[in-house]
């Protein structure tokens, strides 16, 4: 049964699963609104030191493929493989993000969650909604960051810019459109949820 987590909840991924290849889907909506959800591959001083770590729409996957974005499906609006002992050692954490794309604030946001996937079966989930933002146009989700051993924090703070500003908070620069490029321990083996997820408000 997944493990259910609060804003500021923290764990080692050791602890929900022994996998090391994951997928981690996010659902997130609200009237209106259109959302970009990206990861950030981040250095030990959680800067984006390099841009190829950057995994969004225009950029789906890291250099080794250790962090892929995969697109909707199972119910989640976006989703991502992340193979965690494929990571090179100069990336010390991956946030996830949403980020309004267009008019809004996330205060707007119905039921959302982002949950943890480990060979079908889901291991982790953290909930969220609106009434937890006001005016903020975008998310911090959830992290997973290398303290020892990887560990999960859901994070669920609130952004005022968008993806842009998420993008210069993090120490990076635009990527232009046209620049776009195209397991030993991995017990179980990677696999996607198989049915749709149900969303539901906390």
């Amino acid at each position: 049964m997944a493990r259910e987590f609060q804003r500021g909840h923290k764990a080692r991924i050791g602890d929900l699963t022994a996998g090391t290849d994951l997928y981690v889907g996010v659902q997130i909506g609200g009237p209106g609104l259109t959302f970009d959800i990206s990861c950030f591959g981040l250095d030990a001083d959680e800067r984006l030191s390099d841009d190829r770590y950057f995994v969004f729409f225009n950029q789906p996957a890291s250099p080794e493929q250790a962090i892929q974005q995969l697109g909707e499906q199972a119910g989640d609006t976006q989703s991502f493989r992340v193979t965690l002992d494929r990571i090179p050692p100069h990336i010390r954490k991956l946030s996830f993000t949403a980020a309004l794309d267009g008019a809004g604030q996330v205060s707007r946001i119905g039921s959302g969650y982002l949950r943890i996937v480990a060979g079908g079966e889901e291991v982790a989930r953290y909930s969220f909604n609106g009434s937890e933002f006001s005016t903020e146009r975008a998310v911090m989700l959830g992290d997973f960051y290398l303290k020892d051993v990887w560990r999960f924090a859901a994070v669920g703070q609130g952004f005022d810019g968008g993806l842009e500003a998420l993008l210069k908070n993090f120490g990076g620069e635009a990527v232009e459109e046209e620049e776009a490029p195209e397991p030993a321990q991995a017990a179980p083996a990677f696999a996607p949820p198989a049915a749709p997820a149900l969303a539901f408000a906390p």
